[in-house]
């Protein structure tokens, strides 16, 4: 296997949403605002982050991450994913870590550690380009079976021996990550109803809160739009 930059691979770039992406996160999730207006600089402003696992010439796994600026304080950690953007293209501050935007790897491939060698890949890229840690807005995969658990709550989980209880948390603490905090308003998604019953496959008649499979949180409904507003966890990888 063999890891290439996007920016190389335009061939891989092309197919990349519909091979790999679209099958690994929910469909609303690509209709994020923050994602649409800046996801498409990444490849031309940062191309040594966007990088593409390749075995036998076919797409197996990929990771996006973006430099920002952080002063290593809590009170200077960006309130989420949204803001990472922000903060990375609009901010005008000097980058000093690399802030992790999504790992994403073949269904069929999943369950081959595939995603702890993107995460150390991320890492590895952070530290040759000599930023000073990698930090993550990291979508704690199984929040999606207790929806209705704040994400301050669900942070604190850990099985009987000691390990926490979200796989993907789990993972990153294994490779020497650590939990920040909490960020629960991390990613919003806003649109038309009708948008939403095309992406869930679900009738949306009323106002209202709706669990619907495959949300960290509840669809919020109101005259006619709905606003999912997903929580992530920050968590840290240092260097040093």
């Amino acid at each position: 296997m063999e890891l290439v930059r996007y920016a190389d691979r335009p061939d891989l770039r092309a197919v990349r949403f519909e091979t790999l992406s679209r099958r690994t996160f929910p469909t609303f999730m690509h209709h994020n605002q923050s994602g649409t207006r800046y996801w498409r600089r990444l490849y031309d402003e940062h191309p040594d982050y966007q990088l593409a696992l390749v075995d036998g010439g076919a797409l197996v796994a990929e990771l996006h991450s973006v430099p920002v600026p952080w002063d290593g304080s809590l009170e200077d950690l960006p309130p989420g994913w949204d803001d990472a953007f922000v903060r990375a293209f609009e901010s005008g501050r000097e980058p000093d870590v690399l802030c992790a935007l999504a790992i994403s790897v073949l269904p069929e491939r999943q369950g081959e550690r595939l995603s702890g060698r993107m995460l150390k890949a991320m890492r590895e890229a952070a530290a040759a380009h000599g930023l000073r840690e990698l930090i993550a807005p990291v979508r704690p995969t199984r929040k999606e079976r207790y929806p209705l658990i704040e994400i301050e709550r669900y942070v604190e989980w850990r099985r009987p021996d000691g390990s926490h209880f979200d796989p993907w948390i789990r993972l990153h603490e294994r490779v020497g990550g650590s939990i920040l905090g909490a960020a629960p308003e991390s990613m919003a998604i806003e649109a038309p109803v009708a948008d939403w019953e095309e992406w869930t496959g679900l009738e949306l008649p009323a106002d209202g809160d709706y669990v619907v499979p495959g949300m960290l949180a509840p669809l919020l409904v109101r005259n006619g739009t709905g606003r999912h507003v997903e929580p992530k966890v920050w968590m840290r990888h240092a260097f040093a």
